[in-house]
């Protein structure tokens, strides 16, 4: 495993980071049991993998907190989040603090390393500033040690939420979207967090465009449409196997894990999985070598003008 420092907070950390929600929420999401999805992250700990990223909104605290049971909790840099609104409403600071007792209890804890407000949309980036002095306390009894917040994707693909709160010394570590067809936050984002010191958690790396052939399709013939790609990609079946055939990654897969993992400014690449053989194929594209710098240039003058493709929600079952 390769081992990075997440940004100014001084913890050392994979740069391949297990994602407990997604679609695949350790196993969950296909009716897998707490306790073999608390075995998926034990075996992403025997990997190298230290970083664990869940949340109350997951429904995944439980399994992992499984895991913990079995694993030097001084080794597991752990995440967790709370949402800001739910059901429309604001959360107070007391909702805030109680989330967070109620995501130790569930994870069998006494502090996380980090806690991120979650899902923060552009207009509700003030109320989530105010409730960041809750989670200050929070850190300052000894529950929480680093504050982040993350984005949006789905909603903000512009990164509208990160774009105010990487200058803003309030928050440690983001998360934040980022593919091969989502480009935009190297100008965005990337130069903010590097220049402050923010950490980054980079989710989105691979969702259904790049898991599903149909998706990809349907994305290039609707781009093409509107004038976003050559035509020629919305009549090929495979639109990026050159990435395989031509520039040597080993899947589609491989070639999103390489080709976010190396970009500057990128600490953690988040990775889901419910699956023993798909955890470590995943491991072991994160840890590949960078994609050939003609295929790095190729995707980057094709896609680099493109914003929210691909940032679908996670799927169900």
């Amino acid at each position: 495993m390769d081992y990075t420092q997440l940004g100014r907070t001084g913890l050392k950390v994979s740069v391949a980071g297990l994602g407990c929600g997604g679609s695949s929420k350790l196993g969950l999401g296909q009716g897998r049991s707490d306790r073999e999805a608390a075995g998926i992250v034990r075996a992403a700990f025997d990997l190298g993998v230290n970083f664990i990223d869940t949340a109350m909104a997951y429904g995944t605290e439980t399994a992992v907190g499984m895991a913990l049971a079995d694993l030097p909790r001084d080794e597991v840099v752990l995440c967790t989040k709370s949402q800001v609104i739910i059901d429309g409403e604001e959360l107070s600071a007391e909702a805030i603090r109680a989330n967070l007792d109620a995501s130790l209890k569930r994870l069998g804890v006494d502090h996380v390393d980090v806690y991120l407000l979650h899902a923060v949309k552009p207009e509700n980036y003030a109320h989530a500033l105010a409730l960041r002095d809750a989670v200050a306390r929070e850190r300052d009894a000894g529950k929480v040690r680093h504050i982040g917040i993350t984005e949006s994707g789905p909603f903000d693909p512009q990164h509208l939420t990160l774009q105010q709160a990487t200058r803003d010394p309030a928050w440690e570590v983001v998360m934040l979207a980022f593919h091969m067809m989502h480009q935009n936050a190297r100008a965005t984002i990337f130069p903010q967090t590097q220049a402050n010191g923010i950490g980054t958690l980079l989710m989105f790396a691979v969702r259904t465009i790049f898991s599903r052939p149909e998706r990809l399709r349907q994305a290039m013939r609707e781009l093409a449409a509107e004038g976003k790609v050559p035509e020629e990609l919305a009549r090929l079946d495979e639109p990026l196997a050159c990435l395989v055939d031509e520039h040597g990654a080993e899947s589609l897969f491989d070639a999103a894990y390489r080709y976010v993992r190396h970009e500057p400014g990128v600490d953690v690449v988040l990775f889901g999985t419910g699956d023993r053989k798909h955890l470590e194929s995943n491991v072991a594209s994160i840890l590949r070598p960078p994609l050939p710098e003609a295929a790095t240039r190729w995707l980057r003058e094709l896609f680099g003008h493109l914003e929210g493709v691909g940032l679908d929600l996670p799927t169900r079952g």
